[in-house]
């Protein structure tokens, strides 16, 4: 049960409702964590931003794989909520079923290139507590991405790692569309609706 119960879109404040509709793009759906932070428009509005901002395509890391990474990053913190809409997410820009179902076991994966897997194994290691980024781990990244794509990927991180705290904490509710997306793709790694009911 969520701990605040999300804004209807009808509720929101005019200039927050239309912002907020961003996420109909890469989602379908206005998600119920913004429809709750829509409570305080300020912190929707600037989570808006930060999303779109973190989100966008400005280098080499591309839509499709920065859910993937979001997908990682919220798979270590077990963060439901944020696997089913990452999941969805990548998904709807395109990734391969093969990609979905084997990102959380990525490194045996033949579905993702060598950059990728640094890329992956460095949001692992950067959701984990205590932090598990090493030396080797950030040599690895920093031998097939740029600094301004290890910035974008280290964004994607950050922006998980507030959204896994922010699902899990509030008990926000999973909407229709990630729900499907996540049991169509997430059944290797036990993934259930748990409290996001």
């Amino acid at each position: 049960m969520a701990v605040v119960e999300p804004l209807g879109e009808d509720e929101m404040e005019p200039r927050l409702r239309a912002e907020v509709q961003f996420f109909k793009g890469p989602l379908g759906v206005v998600p119920n964590s913004v429809r709750t932070m829509a409570h305080r428009p300020e912190i929707a509005r600037a989570f808006t931003a930060l999303n779109v901002a973190v989100m966008t395509c400005h280098g080499a890391v591309s839509p499709e794989f920065k859910r993937l990474l979001g997908y990682v990053t919220s798979f270590v913190s077990g963060c439901r909520y944020c696997q089913a809409h990452t999941i969805l997410g990548a998904e709807r820009f395109g990734a391969a079923p093969e990609r979905l179902e084997s990102v959380w076991d990525f490194e045996d994966s033949p579905h993702f290139t060598q950059a990728e897997k640094a890329a992956l194994a460095f949001a692992h290691a950067a959701a984990e507590v205590p932090n598990g980024v090493t030396p080797e781990i950030a040599a690895r990244l920093r031998a097939h991405w740029s600094d301004g794509d290890i910035v974008e990927i280290m964004g994607v991180v950050a922006l998980f790692g507030y959204l896994n705290r922010w699902n899990d904490s509030m008990g926000s509710a999973l909407e229709d569309l990630p729900v499907a997306a996540a049991e169509a793709h997430l059944g290797a790694t036990g993934w259930s609706v748990g409290k996001h009911r």
